[in-house]
């Protein structure tokens, strides 16, 4: 087991056992790796350095809601791996591009780069997106926690597509500036 997976490992424990400091520090380490995971690969595609940090959100987001699925006699990293390349199959998928585009890799791709920049922390996601207006919650909630589709998102809520994607983007970005907030108190 290497040292960082030992560490993240031991972090992601101490966060089931309901430290908070633990999870916010997990979350953070984990971050950079996504985010450097995320460049990497949507290079690869012409993706940019801003869905990739939409991809780092919604990752992070997934691990928090996901936590408690996660088995802990096994290893910490392929789990968040396979979160991770769900995550960035769905997104080249949306984005109309080929599964096939996406390299089987192992978990070790995913923390084989830390970037360095750090904007998420352990919180409770419900309380935080019941302070986003409505149309922005309905829509990160639809798409990015129900998984359905942007179209079908829409055609739900009234709003079109481009309202949907511009709301999830804004609202993303919010989540992590409350996140940021909340963890500088």
């Amino acid at each position: 087991m290497s040292s960082l997976e030992l560490e993240l490992k031991t972090l992601m424990l101490a966060s089931l056992d309901g430290d908070r400091g633990a999870h916010g520090a997990l979350l953070d380490r984990l971050s950079r790796h996504l985010r450097g995971y995320y460049k990497r690969h949507l290079a690869r595609s012409g993706g940019g350095a801003e869905e990739a940090e939409d991809l780092v959100q919604e990752t992070v987001l997934a691990i928090h809601l996901k936590r408690h699925t996660y088995d802990v006699e096994t290893l910490l990293t392929p789990w968040v791996h396979a979160i991770a390349r769900y995550k960035l199959i769905d997104h080249l998928r949306r984005s109309r591009f080929s599964r096939a585009e996406v390299p089987i890799d192992d978990h070790y791709d995913l923390i084989a780069a830390d970037d360095r920049v750090s904007v998420e922390s352990a919180h409770d996601v419900g309380r935080l997106l019941s302070l986003l207006p409505e149309r922005t919650r309905q829509a990160i909630e639809a798409v990015k926690l129900e998984e359905r589709s942007v179209s079908e998102t829409a055609a739900r809520y009234g709003m079109s597509e481009s309202n949907v994607k511009i709301s999830i983007h804004r609202g993303l970005k919010a989540l992590a500036t409350l996140i940021g907030r909340e963890t500088n108190v």
